[in-house]
């Protein structure tokens, strides 16, 4: 009903189509209920998010300002730093917005791939050290294809980026974060935990 090549490059195709065949508020209709899906999305991915980093916080895996709740238990600090987070789509939607939003394509990939290559990883060491089959609760159909099939396709997905100008974004972003992330974890935080397992002299005996 509409070319592919304009579809959803002005407007929302389903907007399109019922503004062509003329049925009435039919696409002031279909707006409302898109806005409505786009706030629901913001909202429950602010709160994950917001709660992730209270979380991480909480396990010192990041800055303890986070970590901070106010007498109905949010964390305010964290949810504040979400939503500056959502404005960077209206006033820098062409720069930290879309270094956000490729940070976030790439966290997905790299999850999927932590999964597979975790599936494949615990079956195999779980045998290894002594354990029986029947003593997994969930057996992957087709061990060891199907996580090694996602691990490759998953691998496919993030190469592929590197072909493609539009989505080069995601790996010129991701991978300097992904290292940011790495160096705090290592300098910081295994530092700060392994200085809790240190024993002191003056504390021995």
């Amino acid at each position: 009903m509409i070319p592919w090549q304009q579809a959803g490059v002005i407007e929302s195709p389903f907007v399109h189509v019922f503004d062509n065949i003329c049925i009435p508020y039919a696409a002031d209709i279909m707006n409302f209920i898109i806005l409505t899906a786009m706030l629901s999305v913001a909202n429950s991915g602010t709160y994950a998010a917001t709660r992730i980093l209270w979380s991480m916080a909480k396990d010192e895996m990041a800055p303890t300002v986070f970590g901070k709740v106010n007498q109905k238990g949010v964390p305010m600090n964290a949810l504040a730093f979400g939503a500056l987070s959502l404005l960077t789509s209206v006033i820098a939607a062409e720069t930290v917005y879309l270094w956000l939003i490729s940070i976030a394509g790439m966290a997905a990939i790299s999850g999927w791939i932590a999964i597979t290559l975790s599936q494949y990883l615990l079956r195999k060491r779980f045998l290894a050290k002594g354990g029986k089959l029947e003593d997994l609760k969930f057996r992957t159909p087709l061990y060891p294809l199907v996580p090694l099939l996602g691990l490759a396709l998953n691998l496919i997905t993030v190469s592929s980026l590197a072909f493609v100008p539009d989505q080069r974004m995601g790996l010129n972003c991701g991978i300097p974060f992904a290292a940011a992330c790495y160096l705090y974890y290592h300098l910081i935080v295994k530092k700060r935990e392994n200085q809790k397992t240190v024993v002191r002299p003056e504390t021995a005996g």
